[in-house]
């Protein structure tokens, strides 16, 4: 009874409300906007003084109440047939344009936004909307510090949605169509007298609305024919693009972090059609890699590659420097550089392939080989080092795989074939390979850091270029003498070649000999002890320091090891490496081995360990730490086993400490009090006393690296060394020694 009533009061007051023509009402506040320009003469009055805004939201607010009372869903009511038989919206781009009155623009700019976001209706397909939201575009997003820029934000905003739901919508936005049939477009005018002179001599309001069925053949007639567009180059005046590139500079975060997160969104379309196009047919990818080019020339010349390289967590959705960090000059350009090539690498992850892979290309075709690589080569060290330290800092960043590729390419080439000792380099790669021991030990190190990045990347290439393919085949171990079935055939080490070579008239002789091999357990951790211990006994007695000291023992290697071990393995788990190396062939390799430019640059530098800088050194057995971790069979042979058979003429990396032992051990004759000198020193390292110049300081500070690393390799090998032989299953690490 109740709800009858309701519906009777209900009916009656609805009886007394007067019915309103919302054509005749929409008609009265566009023509209330036109007659503005020709009655008024103050030129000075904003936009937002006049009744236009108004004006504009009642328009507005008419659309949507229209498409809401129409019966049939998807069709355009007589005022969205009026907004576009009109061409309401061309003319409010001039007006837009003219920027009469003041902030006109940005009122235009609101009105597109909303038009296209509230009116269901799908619009841009008519030439009537999508031309005048080209030209609005072309208006903005060109000049940083626009007064628009929040408004401009917010239109991209919207066509970008709108291009996300419909990929087909990316042709008629984007700049680079050209319609062939140019009678159409001639009719339509643009200029702001002739329209506001068709607006006088029109019907009235309460005239008939135009025929819904002659509307829709003449709607359907203005849409872009796949036949009659011939595709433009895209590259030359203002668009989505361009204008989204623009807004990405601007100086207002929030303006440049949603201009991103647009241009993110149009990247990443899911249509092959619109992703095709976008490369093809856009300034898409040579705009993006432009600004990226022109943010790495603007870094000033003196940058510190120190400064570069503790310049980290910077991220494109927060590219200023944290501002716990220690400033530096040229911090916040560098911010910027880093923060868009953070951006670049994003766009490159989450966009479609077809975009992703032409973005990569570009990037590398332009940033890489035609700013970077010159750089690398040129003559002034004060050049090659900045732009390594740069190169670094960008691959710590970098995490898309197309653009991994591209610079794994770049750097190491694609030529997968072993060097020969006399091959000079063909890559950069190889060049960079000798920069690593430059004159220069700033440049060495800058590169060695390089390098140790560089390992640390997802790409099998990386390691097979400058290691596995001079290991494949084991052509470092002697043929002629069966391999020892257990570790325990090998222990003794006084009996090995290297301890002895060389050193038959020092008094150099192991810090402490192995005890007897014990009866293998069943698990197999006697050979994993013995082989410890071989790096563990390695330096002499008199040389070692770190039992006077506390929290320097073994244990805190071997927990560190086992964490990186594990997170190299999973690194490398796709790859799909074998278990144990491959049977020997009986038959001598068709040529001498040669372990790589790479790895022959490493043991030299390792065999001077204690004549080179403190720092050099720490950057080198870093570098050689990182190779030791991988799980490759060979790799875990050649560098971590001391027990293999080696080949005449080749030398492995126990090889190379041995002969740094028996060196020490004939420097040690010419040091006086030797002990507490070294004991000093790594007191100084460690920050416990002043540092001060002493006598032999280079030796002392190079003992004092070369413990500490035979101490690392031994845990990175109990971490790697399985329980039954060379096979590379990972164990817990033991809570105390071993």
């Amino acid at each position: 009874m109740l709800s009858r009533l309701g519906a009777l009061l209900q009916e009656a007051m609805g009886a007394r409300e007067p019915s309103i023509d919302l054509l005749e009402a929409f008609v009265e506040h566009w023509k209330g906007i036109t007659n503005y320009y020709i009655e008024s003469t103050d030129e000075n009055t904003p936009a937002k003084k006049t009744d236009i805004p108004w004006r504009l939201k009642q328009m507005l607010d008419i659309l949507v109440y229209e498409e809401k009372q129409q019966a049939a869903a998807g069709e355009a009511g007589p005022c969205l047939e009026y907004l576009l038989q009109h061409k309401i919206l061309e003319t409010l781009c001039t007006l837009g344009k003219a920027e009469y009155p003041p902030g006109m623009r940005q009122q235009v700019l609101q009105f597109f936004s909303e038009v296209l976001n509230q009116v269901q209706h799908p619009l841009l397909h008519y030439l009537s909307v999508h031309r005048p939201v080209q030209k609005l575009l072309r208006l903005g997003g060109t000049v940083p510090g626009s007064l628009t820029e929040k408004e401009e934000v917010q239109f991209t905003t919207v066509l970008c949605s709108k291009i996300q739901q419909d990929p087909a919508l990316l042709t008629y936005i984007l700049e680079g169509k050209k319609t062939v049939g140019r009678k159409e477009a001639s009719r339509e005018a643009t200029a702001l007298p002739r329209e506001a002179a068709g607006i006088k001599n029109e019907e009235q309001p309460h005239s008939k609305a135009p025929d819904r069925g002659a509307w829709g053949a003449r709607a359907l007639s203005t849409q872009l024919p796949a036949e009659t567009e011939q595709p433009d180059g895209g590259t030359g005046e203002s668009n989505l693009i361009t204008s989204l590139i623009g807004l990405c500079k601007s100086k207002k975060g929030r303006v440049a972090l949603k201009a991103q997160e647009n241009l993110l969104l149009l990247v990443s379309v899911a249509s092959q059609a619109a992703a095709t196009y976008l490369v093809q047919s856009s300034p898409c990818c040579p705009a993006i890699v432009e600004h990226l080019c022109q943010l790495y020339q603007s870094l000033p010349s003196f940058l510190d590659p120190a400064d570069i390289a503790a310049l980290e967590g910077i991220s494109w959705r927060l590219p200023s420097a944290p501002s716990d960090e220690a400033s530096f000059p040229g911090k916040e350009t560098l911010a910027a550089f880093l923060g868009w090539f953070d951006y670049c690498d994003h766009l490159i992850t989450e966009a479609h392939t077809v975009v992703s892979d032409a973005l990569a290309k570009s990037v590398a075709e332009k940033l890489f080989v035609e700013i970077l690589q010159p750089q690398l080569l040129h003559v002034s060290e004060q050049n090659v080092l900045t732009s390594t330290a740069l190169l670094t800092a960008m691959l710590r960043q970098l995490r898309s795989p197309a653009l991994l590729r591209e610079a794994v390419d770049f750097l190491l080439g694609t030529d997968q074939q072993p060097a020969a000792p006399e091959d000079s380099p063909h890559t950069l790669g190889g060049h960079l390979v000798r920069h690593c021991d430059h004159l220069s030990d700033e440049i060495s190190v800058a590169t060695l850091r390089l390098f140790e990045e560089l390992l640390q990347k997802p790409h099998e290439q990386i390691i097979h270029s400058l290691i596995l393919c001079h290991l494949e085949g084991r052509p470092y171990v002697a043929r002629g003498s069966p391999e020892p079935e257990s570790y325990e055939d090998t222990l003794d080490l006084e009996e090995d070649p290297y301890f002895t070579d060389g050193f038959l008239d020092s008094s150099f002789q192991p810090s402490m000999k192995p005890p007897p091999a014990p009866v293998t357990n069943p698990d197999g951790k006697t050979a994993v002890t013995e082989i410890v211990n071989s790096f563990l006994c390695l330096v002499p007695e008199e040389a070692k320091t770190s039992a006077f000291l506390e929290e320097t023992g073994y244990d805190t290697y071997v927990h560190d090891a086992y964490g990186l071990f594990q997170e190299c393995s999973s690194r490398v788990a796709p790859w799909g490496w074998p278990p144990a190396p491959t049977p020997l062939d009986p038959h001598e390799p068709e040529r001498p081995f040669f372990e790589g430019h790479f790895l022959r640059m490493l043991f030299d530098r390792m065999s001077r360990i204690l004549e080179q800088p403190y720092s050099l050194n720490l950057q080198v057995t870093s570098v050689l730490s990182r190779l030791a971790l991988f799980p490759h069979p060979l790799i875990h042979e050649y560098l971590l086993d001391p027990y293999i058979n080696l080949a005449p003429g080749c030398r492995s990396l126990f090889s190379v400490l041995v002969r740094v032992i028996g060196d020490l051990m004939q420097r040690i004759q010419r040091v006086p009090q030797f002990p507490g000198k070294l004991l000093l020193v790594r007191r100084q390292l460690m920050g416990q006393v002043p540092g001060e110049q002493l006598d032999h300081q280079t030796l002392l500070q190079g003992v004092v690296v070369l413990e500490e690393f035979c101490k690392e390799l031994a845990a990175i090998a109990f971490v790697k060394f399985p329980p039954h032989g060379p096979h590379l299953r990972l164990s817990e690490p033991p809570e105390g020694h071993v």
